[in-house]
């Protein structure tokens, strides 16, 4: 047996929940999974399964969920009928793997310029 066993891995003590946070941090800010796991520090994969719920969620309140879609960085394809919310593997026009990833942003704004016009 080689030294002390090691310590269970504590997570950072959190006021909000994880959902919370992510959307706090889209909120008014396109960001993509990647960038969502760093500022969370959360893995990527965990990160699809919360805004998956979160699109869910917060389409039934007063805020818009927006997708600005992955986009091909050889041909230019962009990816709007994509019903996944993950990174695409390849470009189904020109089979290139060079895909820009998509981008999560909640808007409140919208739906409040919406209740204060109709």
């Amino acid at each position: 047996m080689k030294g002390k066993p090691k310590e269970p891995a504590v997570p950072p003590e959190r006021s909000e929940t994880l959902r919370q946070l992510i959307i706090e941090l889209i909120d008014g800010h396109a960001l993509s999974a990647k960038e969502i796991s760093g500022n969370a520090g959360v893995s990527v994969k965990e990160v699809y399964g919360h805004l998956d719920h979160i699109q869910k969620t917060v389409d039934t309140k007063a805020y818009r969920f927006s997708i600005v879609p992955a986009v091909c960085k050889k041909c230019g394809f962009m990816f709007r009928k994509r019903g996944r919310l993950k990174k695409p593997g390849r470009c189904p026009v020109c089979k290139g793997e060079t895909i820009e990833e998509p981008l999560f942003e909640i808007d409140r704004t919208v739906r409040d310029r919406e209740r204060h016009t109709g």
